[in-house]
């Protein structure tokens, strides 16, 4: 197998998509994706220029964690996998945008999903926050004072009260009506304080403190301990995002200022 692998390579070992059509898709940062086509059936196929490694699973441990979320009804069905290369049916549905998240019933359906996202079978590989800094940091070459202020926010973040199978990735674009809940791109799943996911959609998408409250309400009901978790995994989440903008070159300068502001406010 050569070292960059050609759509036409791909698709010829694919069992039975030889002589699909397809489209190229936008939008994958460290992989390219197709829309493939046969016979009326459509799929996409994520094709990386190497193998994956942390802070990403790799494609057969992504395939193995998406396929148990099928089958819960909460991801789209594997249809190959292998160390380069991921084959997953598409589903038609509405992918939400971050004017998702301003509609309550919308809120419900989501922490209904993360419930049940939450209760399978855990992956037995844990999430490495201190890993994921230490790989953006080696591409970061400004703000040594904000670099450290996040390496020691995620330094002191405690030991989780209940560890389970979490997303890792809950952006916008990542979940779509059909109409169920799914969540696609599962390259970050893995074990990880439930919490984490609910700060994810709260912080990537800044939602409002009472968005954020209903959200948290919806899934695990009121109380203090939840609270102050959730606020623990949303300054974990500011940390992670700003070095993850940092370390990429395309980021703009108003994206980051802007994490970097919710940061420092949220430390002082």
């Amino acid at each position: 197998m050569s070292l960059v692998l050609t759509l036409g390579e791909v698709i010829d070992r694919l069992p039975g998509w030889q002589d699909a059509s397809w489209t190229e898709l936008d939008g994958g940062l460290t992989n390219r994706t197709w829309l493939l086509e046969k016979e009326g059936v459509k799929t996409v196929l994520k094709i990386d220029p190497a193998a994956r490694s942390a802070p990403y699973s790799d494609r057969r441990g992504e395939a193995l964690v998406q396929t148990a979320a099928a089958e819960a009804g909460l991801a789209n069905r594997v249809l190959y996998a292998d160390d380069r290369v991921l084959l997953s049916e598409y589903a038609e549905g509405e992918v939400w945008t971050p004017r998702s998240f301003a509609d309550a019933d919308n809120l419900a359906r989501l922490a209904d999903a993360l419930h049940k996202l939450h209760a399978l079978a855990p992956t037995g590989r844990s999430f490495d926050a201190a890993g994921a800094a230490d790989v953006y940091v080696q591409s970061i070459e400004r703000d040594p004072d904000i670099v450290a202020i996040c390496r020691d926010i995620i330094a002191a973040v405690r030991t989780p009260q209940r560890v389970c199978l979490c997303h890792n990735d809950l952006v916008a674009e990542n979940i779509v009506a059909t109409p169920d809940i799914r969540f696609l791109d599962w390259e970050y799943a893995c074990d990880n304080d439930p919490l984490f996911d609910l700060a994810t959609i709260v912080e990537h998408h800044e939602l409002s403190e009472g968005q954020a409250q209903h959200l948290l309400e919806y899934y695990s009901g009121s109380g203090t301990s939840s609270q102050q978790r959730l606020n623990e995994q949303r300054q974990l989440y500011r940390a992670l995002l700003w070095l993850w903008l940092a370390s990429r070159p395309g980021s703009a300068e108003a994206e980051l200022d802007e994490v970097a502001g919710r940061l420092l406010t949220s430390c002082s």
